[in-house]
């Protein structure tokens, strides 16, 4: 007589009921990868002075620092591909080596499981009550005039969609819940290896594990719903879901140096030698899920499912953490250097379209980068100094080439800042990106004089000019006074020092005051008859050259001003 009962209900549902349902968990699984995406796009743009600081110090601490900067990041961003994406970007550029970005890696593996906690919450009554803030937190959006509160605002609006979406889609998920047919084909998957198989695929679709196994958590909400023998499939489902979010990491590290894709290569290793193991276990121990989260959790299945997701890769990482080093000797061994490939150690570049991914990181690099650039042109302005000094034109060309590559590197630069510019900057960082052009045309134009006095040196070399000691040598002192300057407002641009721009005004009061004093002097001797009138030309605008290059470095003192 029961199943009666069941069969006329499935009966009374008609196709266009189960197309209704299956057009509303479409929808709600668009609203749950957006809410997601508001709900870490915001929060990260609240830390990112936090995220920068944590990233800015990872050549400098160690591995168990590594495991918390990815646990953490993760966490904030909800997205353990986008952690780990941002690695591999980072293992691209040069600025992170491989044993870091293992220790990241391993850290975001937890991180991310913070995802499923947080959908698993909406399996308890209390769970109604967070629906409203979506609302709340959209009208603090509109409402709000301060730039903090609008992002907490879309914090709170984020966390309200992603329950909003869960809501919905348990609720489209109840037709299926008394559907017979629906019932016995998910007890019909059994198979161990094809649940980790579909885990993975849905996953690799998505791009998303967090959100597939917001999907199995709601799911399994609705209650009624076995999937298969009720026991442990459904924790392969996400063990597969674990490889399965690899593939984001491995599709970004196409066209990567050697070193990226190893960073790759290592995520993978990481989650299938710990799916490798899990599947051991839970093939040998077929009441593991019974006796350990179904015996903790008995009327919170979505809160079983959270919690395994979370204990897999605690273990895994206590694990393997110990062998961070094998992991990386490992990768090594698979993914071998290529001949001629350039170690990634020796690349300058701070930057990585990789890094895009996580805006608050990206502008970093790119103040990182601009900074390099900088020094470079600065360096090739005293090297063309140097090459003048001693009448040295091969040396003179060889910094004209020096000078095209700094020329290239900028324009890079600026095409990485018009990406950010596009991209989900906070207000704060969207100044601080238009603020970099400015930078960036500043040492880019004192390469530009560093060019000049290449020509000057050939003026000095083919009209046979001569020069006193006591011209070069305060020529010398100008040059003197131009570094210190430099060091003084890389102080302040790198937030280092904010007392530096003082000193770096000073700096440049006293190169104003001496161009004037050289050329006073150079007039003075003109007119005594102790120098070349054919002299005249070089040394005045050599001196001004060296005066506008001041100009140019002090407004990097002021960039971010």
């Amino acid at each position: 007589m029961g199943t009666y009962v069941v069969t006329a209900a499935e009966a009374s549902a008609s196709t266009f009921d189960y197309v209704v349902a299956i057009m509303g968990l479409l929808g709600g699984l668009g609203v749950l990868l957006y809410g997601f995406k508001v709900l870490s796009e915001s929060i990260e743009k609240l830390a990112n002075d936090r995220l920068r600081s944590w990233f800015s110090k990872t050549s400098k601490t160690g591995k168990l620092a590594g495991l918390g900067i990815g646990i953490v990041t993760t966490t904030v961003i909800q997205s353990s591909s986008a952690t780990t994406v941002m690695t591999v970007g980072f293992v691209n550029a040069g600025v992170m080596s491989l044993t870091m970005a293992t220790a990241i890696i391993m850290g975001a593996n937890i991180g991310t499981t913070i995802t499923a906690q947080i959908a698993a919450l909406s399996a308890f009554d209390f769970a109604v009550f967070l629906l409203p803030l979506a609302a709340i937190g959209i009208f603090m959006d509109m409402l709000c005039k301060n730039e903090k509160l609008k992002t907490l605002g879309m914090i709170i609006g984020g966390l309200g969609l992603v329950f909003v979406a869960l809501d919905v889609m348990s609720t489209s998920m109840n037709i299926f819940r008394d559907a017979l047919w629906f019932q016995d084909a998910l007890k019909a998957i059994s198979n161990p290896f094809l649940l980790i198989i579909i885990g993975l695929a849905f996953t690799a679709l998505v791009q998303s594990s967090s959100a597939v196994t917001s999907i199995i958590v709601a799911l399994v909400s609705v209650g009624n719903v076995q999937i298969g023998d009720g026991g442990n499939s459904v924790l392969f489902l996400i063990l597969g879901t674990n490889i399965g979010t690899c593939i984001t990491a491995l599709l970004s590290s196409i066209g990567a140096n050697t070193n990226a894709k190893r960073a790759a290569l290592i995520h993978l290793m990481f989650n299938v030698f710990g799916t490798i193991l899990f599947t051991i276990l839970l093939l040998i121990w077929k009441d593991f899920n019974r006796v350990t989260f179904q015996a903790m959790f008995p009327t919170a299945p979505a809160t079983q499912i959270a919690m395994f997701h979370t204990f897999f890769n605690t273990v895994c990482v206590l694990l393997f953490f110990p062998f961070i080093n094998l992991f990386v000797k490992l990768a090594c061994l698979i993914i071998r250097d290529k001949k001629g490939e350039v170690p990634s150690k020796e690349i300058n570049t701070f930057l990585d379209d990789r890094l895009l991914e996580t805006p608050a990181i990206a502008v970093m690099q790119a103040k990182k980068e601009i900074a390099r650039i900088a020094e470079e042109s600065v360096t090739t302005l005293k090297n063309a100094l140097d090459c003048f000094y001693v009448k040295d034109m091969d040396g003179a060309e060889k910094v004209r080439e020096k000078i095209k590559d700094i020329n290239e590197e900028s324009r890079k630069v600026t095409q990485f800042l018009i990406k950010l510019s596009s991209s989900d900057v906070s207000y704060s960082d969207e100044k601080a990106v238009s603020a970099m052009h400015s930078a960036i045309a500043d040492a880019l134009r004192i390469a530009d004089l560093a060019d000049n006095m290449v020509k000057y040196t050939r003026h000095y070399i083919n009209d046979r000019l001569e020069f006193s000691e006591s011209v070069l040598s305060e020529i010398k002192l100008m040059r003197t006074k131009v570094e210190k300057l430099f060091t003084e407002s890389m102080l302040a641009f790198n937030d280092v020092d904010v007392t530096a721009v003082v000193r770096a005004e000073e700096y440049e009061n006293e190169i104003d005051s001496l161009r004037r004093h050289i050329i006073d002097n150079h007039i003075k001797r003109l007119n005594e008859g102790r120098c070349q009138p054919q002299s005249s030309s070089v040394l005045i605008n050599l001196v001004g050259n060296l005066e506008r290059a001041a100009d140019h470095i002090l407004n990097l003192a002021h960039t971010f001003d």
